[in-house]
């Protein structure tokens, strides 16, 4: 297997790390034109030219020799799940700029790489308490007591739990949305119901703010105002279907508690 990877033309290996890496980037967060930016960087330094053509669900890659334009290599990758980790586009972006400074090799860049896809994201349960911690703490800033900002963060706790669950058992992202709106509501409706808090209805307010898809929402944007309409859609429909099943699993509960006046 090894000699058959050495045995591949220069131009296809310069065309799967690249396509790697701008892959790499889209799952993990960024937008069309930092991904280009990044790739082209470092396209740079292997003396090759780059057209690509970036899609929701998978990404186009054309390399060609700078020195020998007949030398050439088209790839297609489809796309995972999104996510979110800055980690790895500080890291990348980071390589790209040291490729560029450093003059770097293929070899140099590509091994780097292979550990900049090894960074995890931060522990779990830390995830989660400060996920919780934050959404109760905007309580507080929204006018809710203690006890409102209590409830706040049991709900939003449970709730990431609850999506963290499902997306691990590889249900529907929507689903889990759902799912995970409707349990955060569901807890902060019994302090609504009870009145134990002062303000309960800022507790239902701000418990599910953790699922609001601001990455997509910010990228969607970024796209449209630097041409790549396409990926721009997508994002702002993805995006806007994430918050309908954030409402959904709302008015779930609030209906479940006969809440009438939220």
């Amino acid at each position: 297997m090894n000699m058959e990877l050495d045995d591949k033309p220069l131009i296809e290996k310069y065309n799967e790390l690249l396509l790697d890496i701008g892959s790499t980037l889209m799952i993990s967060g960024a937008n069309c034109g930092r991904i280009d930016r990044n790739i082209t960087r470092i396209a740079d330094v292997f003396g090759v030219d780059i057209e690509s053509f970036f899609s929701f669900n998978g990404i186009i890659l054309t390399t060609k020799m700078k020195n020998n334009p007949s030398e050439k290599a088209t790839h297609y990758k489809r796309l995972p799940s999104h996510g979110v980790h800055f980690g790895i586009l500080t890291e990348t972006s980071l390589l790209s700029w040291r490729a560029v400074s450093d003059g770097l090799s293929y070899q140099e860049i590509f091994d780097e790489f292979e550990q900049i896809k090894k960074i995890k994201h931060h522990n779990r349960y830390q995830t989660l308490f400060l996920v919780a911690l934050a959404c109760s703490c905007l309580c507080l800033i929204a006018g809710g007591n203690y006890v409102d900002a209590s409830f706040s963060f049991v709900a939003s706790f449970l709730g990431l739990f609850t999506r963290q669950e499902m997306m691990k058992r590889k249900f529907n992202l929507m689903i889990a949305m759902s799912l995970a709106s409707f349990v955060t509501c569901l807890i902060c409706s019994i302090n609504v119901f009870t009145f134990m808090g002062e303000m309960p209805e800022k507790a239902l307010a701000t418990g599910v703010l953790y699922l609001i898809p601001g990455v997509p929402l910010v990228n969607g944007v970024i796209d449209f105002i630097e041409g790549y309409v396409t990926t721009g859609i997508a994002r702002g429909f993805q995006a806007g279907f994430v918050l309908l099943c954030i409402a959904v699993g709302m008015a779930i509960s609030i209906l479940i508690f006969g809440i009438n006046n939220f």
